[in-house]
């Protein structure tokens, strides 16, 4: 069974989006190609153990298990050596890609205090939408019982939009809530 998402994109955003953008050919309509979330913790690098409630709720939260990141070099100031962890992401593509969009637009978002819907201006210039999430408590998936400290993420949005306008357009058909500019 496809993803809802999915259907609604091939059925009625893909036809809108080309009529609206004024594109004739199907094939240059952008679509989502994936979705990276990343949490990285500080915390880590004086206690390995942190790291499994990190691993655990992403992997909650996605359905798919976590990659752990490890630093890249050495920082003495803040007591990071090279190849230690320090958090961890998750790569969403195709199905699952779809129904994390699905949730994160329909069941997460409103879940948030004070909403007013997400920013404008977290393009990358080149059709990719990044989006800061304070705790990981919005997911319903995540038992408020079990979680001892609050995490927050990124969620990474890629495109095969050439630029931020056509990127804008395409997230706002998925029903993304943009803030609305006064």
């Amino acid at each position: 069974m496809a993803a809802r998402l999915k259907d609604k994109y091939l059925k009625e955003i893909k036809p809108a989006l080309q009529k609206e953008l004024g594109l004739k050919n199907t094939m240059a309509v952008p679509r989502l190609e994936k979705i990276v979330l990343n949490m990285g913790l500080g915390e880590a690098t004086q206690n390995v153990k942190v790291m499994d409630p990190l691993m655990t709720d992403l992997g909650l939260i996605t359905g798919q298990k976590p990659v752990v990141t490890r630093a890249k070099k050495s920082i003495a100031a803040f007591k990071v050596r090279e190849g230690m962890p320090i958090g961890a992401m998750v790569t969403l593509r195709g199905e699952k890609m779809y129904e994390f969009l699905d949730r994160l637009v329909s069941t997460a978002l409103p879940r948030v205090r004070d909403f007013k819907g997400v920013s404008t201006k977290s393009f990358d210039g080149r059709g990719n939408y990044t989006l800061g999430i304070r705790d990981q408590l919005i997911f319903p998936e995540i038992d408020y019982s079990r979680v001892d400290k609050l995490k927050g993420m990124n969620v990474t949005i890629v495109t095969t939009a050439k630029d931020d306008q056509h990127a804008r357009a395409l997230l706002k058909h998925f029903g993304i809530p943009f803030r609305q500019t006064a």
